[in-house]
């Protein structure tokens, strides 16, 4: 009798209607898989044509498609005495699904439609797919030509059904599932299923893998086991970046890891596990098996193959094992920099160039570069031929071979320090020193010139020259000054990453890096069209609490002993003129708030859905030790009015990478009007009325404690 069995999750680094390189990705997990002697592999969701299809899962192309490469997949012969478990849109009686299609030797086994859509944060599954609502019940899918001619079936089973091998019952989940409060594999495991499989697009978000991996492990511990997990991963053509982290459990605990971030495009986990750990494992929990007696049964597809093998009792199973979570940290250096390199890559562009200020949120951007040249030598180092091929076409240079960071480094990054008269020697020297130490090809300039042309042709026309506040100028004239200096930075930025290769007598353009936090982009403090606009941003989901220790580890891990003043050195936008060649302009005050503040209003407006009336309420407990109501009432007001009076600047806010779930971006992950009515006269009439009641609570304590 047959009792270990050998599946494979797959972590794919897939990419939105890349047809052909999605059909190839596919096809070597599989035949890595079977290599390792896995007789069922599953993949991520909608593999086919990658998760991020957008709008595009509306066109009959997309369909088409996906049926065309799952007809090439089903005539491969390393498809072949192997269940292969693939995900892909599918339209069912002209309604249409997310689904997982599985087969095995030319014939479609079962087509699983998800039953619980994604639909919050950057997730819009139901703007694409319908739900599938219709629990334990199988329909009949008739399969289009192209398939028929392959399997010879004209119809298949299409519904919410488990496949039963020889040796043992297999369900799947999609994603969501494992997340939802009723999610399947309870019901499933209550009705004898042994195996549940579950396909997912799950994004990176800090701080978000050990949910993930409680939820695997809690899925089996409480009703026995055994749980495969498969990702997508890397950068699919938008602003999200899939962290891999397939995992395999077992009774409640990992018995295999994958990699959550890392340069290889296919990366496939193997576990070979004993069904009778499963068996004994739920035979003496009495509470499960009398809920198991009244459950409703799945419909069974039976299935003429074992995932066993007899004579197997002496085949060694896997071990439970302990995670290994990435600190924040660790998670900013590896997660945008694999989310760069992708897009690099894919753009086909020669590097970026990035406007190095000498202050943190740039010199965190140019060390997330640095640390992506370091993943890419490593992987080189590791035997990566497709890193190598990409590296190779990126430098147009078919013999190269990167070994030292800082020498690729010099070949893709170009960094560039912008100075004004405003400017002081202090970030000059800052900036120059870490683009030595991270090997950057950098670039000196004076802006001044520029911004004297451009306020000359305004006096010329107007007969007016504005002045800076220190020179008796208005707000206005002082907040336009400030303007133009960032502006210009912004398109002397685009002139230089388009020409300074060719200056170089290199081929090829260079993609612009922004630099905004999150923090700043949420309270608006950033010109809109400066340097904060470019083609992508590594930082922009990123806060500036999370950035300050992220700088901190590189100083530790990269030995960049220039963060160490950049560190000390005060937040400044340097826009404003100096006092006695010293800094006089800085952010915090610049914006009437700490960056730390701005993180508590960021999570409470965004995750706990507060308003100005609920985010007083929360902060009077949260501050009761260092702020008094009025002080707390009069923080959220000014935070309220500067958000709103912003609002309009994230309608062109750079696409950045998703790392925190209290981003302003108004892509698709935080949609809100961006013309407020910024008074909140209602709203913050409700503050003052309860500023009112607490102060008056106050005096009548003071007074009876005097008595």
């Amino acid at each position: 009798m047959g009792r270990a069995v050998t599946v494979a999750a797959c972590a794919l680094n897939q990419w939105a209607l890349d047809f052909e390189g999605n059909l190839k990705r596919i096809v070597r997990s599989i035949g890595i898989a079977k290599t390792k002697g896995a007789r069922y592999r599953l993949g991520p969701e909608l593999e086919i044509c990658g998760y991020g299809c957008l709008d595009h899962y509306y066109e009959s192309d997309t369909l088409l498609h996906s049926f065309q490469v799952l007809a090439k997949l089903l005539e491969s012969p390393a498809t072949q005495d192997i269940i292969c478990d693939v995900g892909m849109p599918v339209l069912h009686r002209n309604v249409r699904y997310n689904c997982r299609v599985i087969f095995l030797n030319k014939k479609i086994l079962l087509i699983r439609p998800k039953m619980s859509l994604a639909n919050t944060g950057n997730y819009r599954e139901l703007r694409w797919f319908t739900p599938w609502t219709k629990a334990r019940h199988v329909e009949e899918y008739f399969l289009p030509r192209i398939i028929q001619e392959l399997t010879g079936q004209e119809t298949v089973p299409f519904g919410d059904a488990v496949l039963a091998t020889l040796d043992t019952c297999l369900g799947a989940e999609i994603c969501e599932e494992l997340w939802a409060p009723n999610s399947p594999h309870i019901e499933m495991g209550l009705d004898g299923v042994e195996i549940f499989a579950n396909s997912s697009g799950s994004h990176h978000v800090l701080r978000k893998a050990h949910t993930r991996v409680d939820l695997v492990n809690s899925a089996t511990a409480k009703n026995g086991g055994i749980y495969i997990l498969a990702n997508q991963k890397g950068c699919d053509g938008d602003r999200l970046y899939y962290d891999g982290c397939a995992m395999i459990s077992m009774n409640g605990e990992t018995v295999a890891q994958g990699s959550q971030f890392s340069l290889d495009d296919v990366e496939v986990l193997v576990a070979t596990l004993d069904l009778e750990d499963v068996r004994s494992y739920r035979a003496e929990i009495s509470s499960r098996n009398l809920a198991a007696s009244k459950v409703n049964p799945y419909p069974r597809v039976k299935v003429n193959f074992a995932l066993s093998s007899s004579g197997d009792v002496a085949v060694p199973t896997c071990m439970p094992i302990q995670w290994r979570h990435h600190s924040p940290e660790e998670e900013i250096s590896l997660g945008p920099a694999c989310w760069l390199w992708d897009y690099l890559r894919r753009s086909k562009q020669a590097g970026f160039l990035l406007p190095l200020s000498g202050g943190i949120d740039s010199s965190a951007t140019a060390c997330i570069v640095y640390s992506m040249c370091h993943q890419v030598c490593l992987a080189v180092k590791n035997g990566n031929a497709d890193v190598l091929a990409d590296v190779c076409r990126i430098v147009n240079d078919e013999n190269y071979v990167p070994e030292d960071p800082r020498e690729f480094c010099k070949r893709v990054f170009t960094t560039c320090y912008m100075a004004s008269e405003n400017s002081s020697q202090d970030t000059c020297n800052r900036a120059k020193l870490l683009a030595e130490q991270i090997g950057s090809y950098h670039i000196n300039l004076n802006i001044d010139a520029a911004v004297k042309a451009i306020v000359g042709i305004f006096s010329m026309v107007t007969g007016r020259t504005p002045l800076f506040s220190v020179f008796g100028g208005s707000k206005r004239e002082n907040l336009a000054l400030q303007n133009v200096q960032a502006r210009i930075r912004m398109v002397l930025a685009y002139l230089f990453a388009q020409l300074t290769l060719w200056t170089r007598g290199m081929p090829g353009g260079l993609l612009v890096l922004g630099s905004a936090n999150v923090d700043e982009s949420l309270r608006g403090y950033l010109t809109k069209y400066d340097c904060s606009s470019a083609d992508i941003n590594p930082i922009g989901g990123i806060s500036k609490t999370d950035l300050k220790n992220f700088i901190q580890y590189c100083i530790e891990n990269f030995h960049l002993t220039a963060l160490r003043s950049i560190m000390s050195a005060p937040p400044t936008a340097e826009l404003e003129p100096l006092v006695d060649g010293q800094v006089a302009q800085t952010d915090e005050v610049d914006m009437g708030m700490t960056y730390a503040e701005l993180s508590i209003y960021g999570k409470l407006r965004k995750i706990a859905k507060a308003g100005p009336y609920s985010m007083f309420c929360k902060l009077i407990n949260m501050w009761k030790e260092i702020c008094t109501p009025r002080e707390v009432a009069s923080k959220v007001k000014h935070f309220f009015r500067m958000y709103s009076l912003n609002r309009h600047k994230m309608t062109t806010l750079t696409p950045s990478y998703h790392a925190e779930n209290y981003s302003p971006d108004d892509n698709r992950f935080d949609l809100r009007p961006f013309l407020y009515n910024t008074t909140w006269s209602w709203q913050f009439r409700c503050i003052d009325k309860e500023v009112s009641k607490l102060e008056k609570k106050e005096e009548i304590s003071l007074v009876e404690d005097t008595d």
